[in-house]
């Protein structure tokens, strides 16, 4: 939901940075790649209860993630670095509330299940409204995408990387972040749901 409006706020510095990675040589799957590196070490240092350095960790790896895509757009946007993008960013979405679990199983599994399942529902629809999408020629100006057609929900990158930050600054209160966040999720489910069956009647 308010992708949109990062997005558009962070445009002018990601471009940038992206410039400077250009002139350096280095491609957008390369920074794909260390996005995802970096989110895996943030991942194990929530396992270590080291949250200060997963914090700065994971907001490093989305900054990766955010400046691949305007790397991509200076340099030639692939379909294969479309795919590495959402797949590795799907991986590293679900290592966080694992993480979690791993840290703290008595306090945290539940909660970090529930979660998980959560990203599934929203997931799921995500591929496969893409798809479908794909095969009737549906334009990027009825559905706007990075790399694919998909449906936006009230659950997106943004919000999920401000619940995972706000874990992070009060992990004694995960159990409320997630079954919050896992609600929200139930939210886009079911509207992903409606939506992409009345696109696709």
């Amino acid at each position: 939901m308010l992708d949109r409006c990062a997005n558009a706020a962070l445009k002018p510095g990601l471009e940038r940075g992206a410039r400077l990675i250009v002139r350096a040589g280095v491609g957008a799957d390369t920074v794909t790649w260390a996005g995802f590196g970096i989110g895996m070490l943030a991942a194990v240092a929530i396992t270590q209860q080291q949250l200060g350095w997963s914090l700065a960790l994971l907001l490093l790896s989305r900054l990766a993630d955010g400046l691949d895509g305007a790397v991509a757009r200076l340099t030639a946007p692939t379909d294969r670095g479309a795919f590495l993008d959402i797949a590795l960013n799907f991986i590293f979405y679900a290592s966080i509330p694992l993480a979690f679990a791993v840290a703290d199983p008595v306090a945290n599994a539940l909660p970090a299940a529930v979660l998980l399942a959560a990203f599934v529902g929203t997931a799921s629809g995500f591929p496969a409204f893409a798809v479908m999408a794909e095969r009737r020629q549906l334009g990027s100006a009825a559905y706007p995408a990075k790399g694919l057609y998909y449906l936006v929900g009230l659950t997106e990158a943004t919000e999920t990387i401000t619940f995972f930050v706000l874990m992070c600054l009060w992990p004694r209160h995960l159990a409320w972040w997630a079954y919050s966040f896992a609600l929200l999720c139930g939210v886009t489910i079911a509207t992903r749901l409606a939506t992409g069956w009345r696109a696709l009647g």
